[in-house]
């Protein structure tokens, strides 16, 4: 299976899968409800679009949707970087611990965020400082949010780096910086555009930190489509916003799919591990400040999250952990035990999906060179554009024939995995892209058949980036609301539903349990995610 040597017919075959998912999962549910909203009169009506485009307010709430995207994007980047870095080539004690928690804000639940953030820089708050309502409480919490994404996704490609490179370098006079910029920089520019298009997506379609700590004083189109749903029953509004938000995702996957493209290229990534301890004062120091400045960065607002947890009316104790496994009072219809084991199956299941959808996408983009494939590659990128209410209520509106599946608990894992493909995706396929021909022609010369050239060169050096995939995958679902409340039933409740429904409750009890079943999810998802890079470095090294 060599690069750029598939078949029309071998890609067609590798994209029939991908494609029907998408196409009916995705395709079909938001065309209903499109559909639905524009002829919500009775007839078939484009004002909604003229509304969007004329209004004022509507036109500053897609601005300030943009630039608060690209502003978190490249915070993101700044402050992500240099984890990364020490990730990638320093080995120290708990490296693989530290690592393993640095997904755990990624899969909180939005809502959870958001509450913790306002603990901190809200009324009241633990550091003295009011910032709700201002677009710098946004920015700090998209950045926590998002900061495993470069952590993982480029830590992992920057390990695979032959460190030699740089090492020659320096050799030959080159300071730090230049290094860098000459020679690191380019070679991690596939994995750095790959996380910024995450990064920027996921601000872009933001909506429980928007929600909570922009205090309807700035909002984003998720936000908008939401209000104008619940709020002013505008379902035509709301579907145009949603349309024009598609729109606008779709062309900046397009122009990120022509430029990764355009810039890919074979590189000497390896597959083994090529971190080594610090050996200098200066490397000490800098892994030092940079472990020290993650885990408060962090660890803070989850500090916070475990505070609340512990305390009860009254002091300090664990009776809400213990209220959660006797109450027989169930906010949420299954009891606590419940309620992880049905997240637990859904993100098992989420992450078959999604590996497989994604993988067979990425081999069909990477090793192809139809157009068509490149069109498909920017399409499985799209449910991360789309509002998760949207598809969620898509679900309810279009899924009721041929086979009516709006019962069906299948339904869940299906929504997670819409989300968690486009990781899987941009993970994998960057290191795809980057394999050197010269090692499959030489296993096909040496009397390989193709997939054989595929187990034995591509899967070593690839299996990394799909773990990585699997892992955010597995985290999404765990972590997965906006969706899941739509379709999911009562007796199938997962942990954010939970968690969201105690929330919403009064009494200081109910908030208690919330935090303290975020704390379950939290833990959960490190232990989670640990595992399966412990399944990884078992078979070619960590994640």
């Amino acid at each position: 299976m060599s690069r750029r040597r598939l078949t029309p017919g071998a890609t067609a075959a590798l994209l029939g899968l991908p494609v029907a998912f998408i196409s009916y999962f995705f395709v079909y549910p938001l065309t209903a409800i499109f559909w639905r909203g524009l002829t919500a009169t009775g007839t078939l009506s484009f004002d909604p679009f003229l509304d969007v485009l004329t209004s004022p307010s509507l036109r500053g709430v897609a601005w300030f949707t943009v630039w608060q995207a690209l502003v978190s994007t490249l915070l993101t980047l700044a402050v992500g970087m240099p984890t990364a870095y020490v990730f990638a080539r320093f080995r120290f004690r708990g490296r693989a611990l530290l690592r393993g928690l640095s997904i755990v804000p990624f899969v909180l639940p939005t809502l959870v965020v958001g509450t913790a953030f306002l603990t901190l820089i809200g009324p009241n708050g633990a550091l003295g400082i009011d910032l709700r309502g201002t677009v710098w409480a946004i920015l700090i919490a998209h950045v926590f949010y998002n900061y495993a994404i470069v952590v993982r996704g480029v830590g992992s490609f920057w390990e695979q780096i032959d460190p030699r490179l740089e090492e020659a370098a320096r050799v030959l006079g080159a300071s730090p910086w230049r290094t860098f910029t000459r020679v690191t920089f380019p070679l991690l520019r596939p994995a750095v555009l790959a996380s910024a298009s995450l990064i920027f997506l996921l601000s872009f379609t933001s909506f429980g930190v928007v929600l909570i700590l922009g205090d309807l004083a700035h909002t984003t189109l998720e936000v908008e489509i939401w209000r104008q749903t619940t709020a002013f029953l505008r379902l035509d509004v709301a579907a145009a916003l949603a349309v024009l938000q598609l729109v606008g995702v779709g062309v900046l996957l397009v122009v990120y799919g022509r430029t990764s493209a355009r810039r890919s290229r074979e590189l000497p990534l390896q597959a083994g591990d090529t971190a080594r301890p610090p050996r200098t004062r200066g490397q000490r120091l800098f892994v030092w400040t940079t472990v020290t400045f993650m885990m408060l960065f962090l660890g803070i607002p989850i500090a916070v999250l475990v505070v609340r947890s512990l305390r009860p009316a009254g002091g300090f104790g664990i009776d809400n952990y213990v209220g959660l496994f006797t109450a027989t009072d169930s906010a949420f219809f299954v009891t606590a035990p419940e309620a992880m084991t049905n997240s637990l199956l859904f993100a098992f299941a989420a992450l078959v999906i999604a590996v497989v959808i994604g993988v067979l996408a990425a081999v069909s983009s990477a090793y192809s060179s139809s157009r068509i494939a490149a069109m498909i590659d920017s399409g499985l990128m799209l449910p991360l554009g789309a509002s998760a209410v949207t598809i969620g209520f898509g679900f309810l509106v279009a899924l009721d024939e041929p086979i009516d599946l709006r019962t069906s608990i299948m339904l869940i894992p299906i929504a997670h995995a819409l989300v968690a493909i486009p990781f899987v995706i941009r993970t994998s396929l960057p290191v795809m892209r980057s394999v050197q021909q010269r090692l499959r022609d030489a296993a096909a010369v040496l009397g390989a058949g193709p997939l054989r050239v595929w187990r034995e060169v591509d899967l070593p050096i690839v299996a990394r980036a799909i773990g990585v995939g699997a892992a955010f995958a597995f985290a999404i679902s765990l972590g997965e609301f906006g969706a899941t409340a739509f379709i999911v039933r009562p007796g199938n409740a997962t942990m954010p539903v939970a968690i969201f429904r105690l929330l919403s409750l009064p009494g200081a009890t109910n908030f208690g349990r919330a935090m303290a079943l975020s704390v379950i999810l939290m833990v959960l998802t490190g232990a989670s995610v640990m595992f399966i890079d412990r399944l990884r470095r078992g078979t070619g090294g960590d994640i």
